[in-house]
């Protein structure tokens, strides 16, 4: 049942984030607008339009979030593959989201003093420079 939600979730979302949805949902609600005067925009007319559009919405939340939920374990997983793969990275940074709300806000914060004191010092930037003139030698010399 799963996979089967998963395929289908992945196909609908392609297809509904389309040109051709947008499309297609406009011309609905221009005919829908179009009936207008034909129904004397009764009750009933506007409950058509509101209906639809209402469980339309509820059924799309749940595909779109089942979307945004792959999308992003994916990207934690390639981050956390990049961040094993790198000498320098320090592996404890991978599965932060498991952290406590406090923590990633202490952790965020030292982030920030350190990106600070790197703009201060011109540091960040002058690292930056010497690991570009390190490839380079290395690639001149290969």
């Amino acid at each position: 049942m799963n996979e089967f939600f998963r395929k289908f979730a992945a196909k609908t979302s392609l297809a509904v984030g389309s040109a051709w949805a947008f499309i297609l949902a406009a011309v609905v609600i221009l005919a829908w607008a179009a009936t207008g005067p034909m129904f004397r925009y009764s009750d009933t007319w506007q409950l058509v339009i509101n209906t639809g559009t209402t469980i339309v919405t509820f059924l799309m939340v749940f595909l779109i979030q089942n979307t945004q939920n792959r999308d992003a374990k994916a990207i934690h997983l390639k981050l956390d593959e990049m961040i094993k793969a790198t000498p320098r990275a320090r592996n404890h940074m991978i599965d932060l989201d498991r952290l406590s709300d406090e923590k990633l806000r202490r952790l965020e914060a030292e982030y920030k003093r350190l990106c600070d004191e790197d703009e201060t010092s011109g540091a960040g930037l002058r690292d930056v420079k010497e690991e570009i003139k390190e490839r380079e030698s290395e690639r001149s010399g290969s």
